[in-house]
């Protein structure tokens, strides 16, 4: 048994606090809190953009950097796919959206060093409850939406959405609000000196006149057709090579960052109409003879999304069948969702550590009333199984670990892992 699991069990709550927020104060004194500004003396602010949320937190840290950058700013950025400073980036490898407070200090420091103006940060309910937030100065944050996760180790949902409220009361300049989401009303609650919010114009028109001050961009004229999106913000139509609604919410995300900074629309188009799709979300491997397409999708509302996005086709769905250790409410959710969207299904290991992977998956199957399904204990014979059974007009969608490139097993083994490349091994035989 490590440290922190020692810690974690035996410690009591107000000392365990008190050690995460003790080595949040240590990392910023070690690298000098490298957020507060561009090296010693110097006046020029490092600008860091927080991101979160449940769903949507990567491709919107993609999305704006991107804008950034076409804007001509220089930028350092962390997601669940990977991190970047400036022209340098490599994936992450962690499975921690927002790493320990020695990471993410050292990582401000560095961004600093390669004189970066901007550092965008995907922020987890996880890391805010472990302090790794602390000693960041965030200029802008942003609530994408919000829907069940890590509930047991938050012991609830409303103290799961507690935790993301801490990042705005942490009072950033800016907030930026999805206010489409049920659950803005509390993001809407907290104080800034400027507040953005962001829908599809036929939706929420009661906040417009409730919340005072508050700048909306807002989405119009919506079409999703095949694997592009297109949408209207006042006279500018984007069109991006992505797949759902979701994606558009995302886009919305980004631009109203940009534009709370003064970037145009017109930079925000030039730069979304580049990206051809984000490893791992909704990507597409295969076109022919049928489509193939990996998304990291892991908690039942994404899992819905996705399946709707693309419900104009008979789907071979292979399940994630859910990490092991944590939200054992949600795997037979899961399978119902398959059970209600999908042609064919199969349900494989995931991320099992010390969990029997069969006892999860057949939890799993347990949502799964009257569909006959497939439980197959190696991932690579699921996605063998998958493209063996698909035809010309289905789609084989294989969700839970998107770009991941481990699978973390029993006795903390990672062994290596990418859905991506077995599809293409695959299909190339």
């Amino acid at each position: 048994m490590n440290i922190k699991v020692l810690l974690k069990k035996f410690m009591p709550y107000f000392l365990l606090d008190f050690y995460h927020y003790l080595w949040a104060l240590m990392s910023a004194v070690v690298f000098g809190f490298p957020s507060l500004r561009h090296g010693s003396g110097q006046a020029q602010k490092l600008i860091v953009v927080g991101v979160t949320g449940t769903s949507g937190k990567s491709t919107t840290v993609d999305f704006i950097t991107r804008i950034l950058e076409k804007n001509g700013n220089s930028v350092a950025s962390n997601s669940s796919i990977r991190f970047k400073i400036g022209n340098k980036e490599w994936p992450n490898e962690l499975k921690m959206g927002m790493p320990g407070r020695f990471f993410m200090q050292k990582f401000l420091r560095q961004a600093v060093n390669e004189k970066c103006n901007y550092a965008v940060l995907e922020v987890t309910s996880e890391g805010i409850k472990q302090f790794r937030h602390k000693f960041i100065n965030f200029d802008v944050v942003v609530f994408t939406n919000l829907s069940p996760e890590h509930i047991e180790s938050h012991g609830g949902f409303e103290n799961y959405r507690n935790e993301k409220l801490k990042l705005f009361k942490q009072n950033p300049t800016t907030h930026i609000i999805n206010i489409d989401d049920e659950n803005a009303k509390y993001f809407l609650e907290t104080l800034a000196k400027e507040k953005w919010g962001f829908k599809l114009k036929t939706k929420s028109e009661n906040l417009k006149t409730t919340v005072q001050n508050l700048k909306l961009v807002e989405a119009d004229n919506i079409n999703i057709i095949a694997d592009n999106l297109s949408f209207k913000i006042q006279d500018t139509i984007f069109k991006i090579q992505l797949l759902g609604e979701f994606n558009v919410y995302n886009a919305l995300a980004a631009i109203s960052i940009a534009t709370s900074k003064g970037i145009s629309l017109e930079v925000c188009k030039k730069a979304l109409e580049k990206v051809s799709g984000i490893p791992g979300r909704m990507e597409i491997i295969v076109k022919d003879p049928f489509e193939v397409i990996v998304d990291y999708a892991h908690t039942p509302e994404q899992l819905e999304q996705v399946y709707k996005s693309l419900n104009s086709k008979p789907l071979i769905c292979v399940l994630g069948s859910c990490g092991g250790g944590r939200d054992k409410w949600k795997r037979p959710v899961l399978g119902r969702l398959a059970e209600q969207y999908c042609k064919e299904i199969i349900i494989t290991n995931e991320d099992p550590y010390d969990e029997d992977p069969l006892e999860i998956m057949e939890q799993v199957a347990s949502g799964i009333q009257g569909h006959e399904h497939h439980i197959v204990l190696d991932r690579k014979e699921a996605i063998k199984k998958a493209l063996h059974l698909a035809k010309t007009e289905d789609v084989v969608i294989i969700t839970g670990k998107g770009s991941e490139s481990l699978m973390c097993i029993a006795n903390g083994i990672k062994i290596p892992w990418d859905d991506r490349q077995i599809v293409r091994e695959e299909m190339g035989k």
